[in-house]
């Protein structure tokens, strides 16, 4: 086939989901045990769905945001939504990012949790 599709060109999408915690520094002992569960969960599900990695995390002004990478955001939140979902922190959303980190043309897509 002719071509080359973003795999072969080394673009990589994220999937990058940001929650609100319960103080404007980095939430409650509650809350980070649920990030830390959460993640396990996360890191399982697209390992196994091979459609990616999950990266980690960053806290801060009383927000967490998950990062994870692969070739397809689409197929990367896919696996992620239900995890994602299941964390109770509100307001959440989600950001799919199609290109790389340095691509300030790359789209991006935001979704509401």
């Amino acid at each position: 086939m002719a071509g080359t599709d973003e795999a072969d060109t080394g673009v990589e999408h994220a999937v990058i989901a940001h929650y609100r915690l319960a103080d404007a520094g980095f939430g409650d002992p509650t809350q980070r045990e649920a990030v830390r569960q959460a993640q396990s969960l996360l890191t399982e599900a697209i390992e196994q769905a091979d459609v990616g990695e999950f990266d980690g995390n960053e806290y801060g002004g009383g927000e967490v945001a998950l990062y994870a990478y692969g070739s397809d955001a689409d197929a990367l939140f896919a696996v992620m939504a239900p995890i994602l979902n299941d964390l109770p922190f509100r307001p959440a959303h989600v950001v799919l990012r199609y290109g790389s980190a340095d691509d300030a043309s790359a789209a991006e897509h935001r979704v509401d949790l």
